[in-house]
């Protein structure tokens, strides 16, 4: 991770806590170096905050799926679908209805 980008994201969650974009940053951010603990920890803040922000869900179900928790992961997408639903965002409806029938173990191909 690069400190300068993570020490910038820092200034400005300080400068505007409630922006959504710099909690998503930092929450790619933190789970692009691995620091999944805090990687959680802004992408659950998020989501608590922002309901609306619907690209959130998607990588928070892929650090649940990624940390074994695949009923959270789950969980998540779901309420992704329903977030995406009412913002009328086909496009992360479709990403999300796919990655929570990966989840779920559902290929359509097996058909």
């Amino acid at each position: 991770m690069q400190t300068t980008r993570l020490n910038k994201l820092l200034e400005f969650l300080e400068a505007d806590p409630s922006d959504p974009f710099v909690l998503y940053a930092l929450g790619t951010e933190y789970n692009s170096s691995n620091d999944l603990e805090k990687a959680f920890y802004y992408y659950n803040l998020l989501v608590d905050r922002n309901p609306d922000y619907v690209g959130t869900y998607y990588h928070l179900g892929k650090l649940y799926e990624k940390t074994q928790q695949t009923e959270k992961a789950v969980e998540i997408y779901r309420l992704g679908l329903q977030a995406a639903r009412n913002k009328h965002d086909n496009h992360a409806y479709s990403e999300l209805q796919s990655a929570l029938n990966s989840a779920l173990g559902i290929d359509y191909e097996d058909d």
